[in-house]
């Protein structure tokens, strides 16, 4: 099993860290390698988030940590991760 990540699931981690970079550096980089670990997780654990209740897909589902929801889909030996954003937000019905 690996984990693939989506062009805009890294654009959106890297826009969270210099978000949070912008008031303590030192957190973002911390904050930014938890939301990764719980994505590293999924590798033994790939059926563990609930369907993302927007697309009512079994196939797409979702971690939430603190505000913010880790969207991914498992597909045969790989999870792939969607995108990843503030909670408060729909997801795009575009996956």
């Amino acid at each position: 099993m690996k984990i693939i990540w989506t062009r805009e699931a890294l654009e959106n981690i890297i826009e969270i860290e210099n978000y949070i970079s912008e008031d303590n550096p030192s957190k973002a980089i911390e904050f930014t390698d938890i939301l990764i670990n719980k994505c590293e997780y999924l590798i033994k654990n790939p059926d563990m988030g609930r369907m993302v209740p927007e697309l009512s897909d079994p196939g797409i589902r979702e971690l939430i940590y603190k505000n913010y929801r880790i969207v991914y889909r498992h597909i045969n030996k790989e999870i792939q991760i969607l995108t990843i954003f503030e909670g408060h937000r729909l997801l795009p019905l575009d996956y």
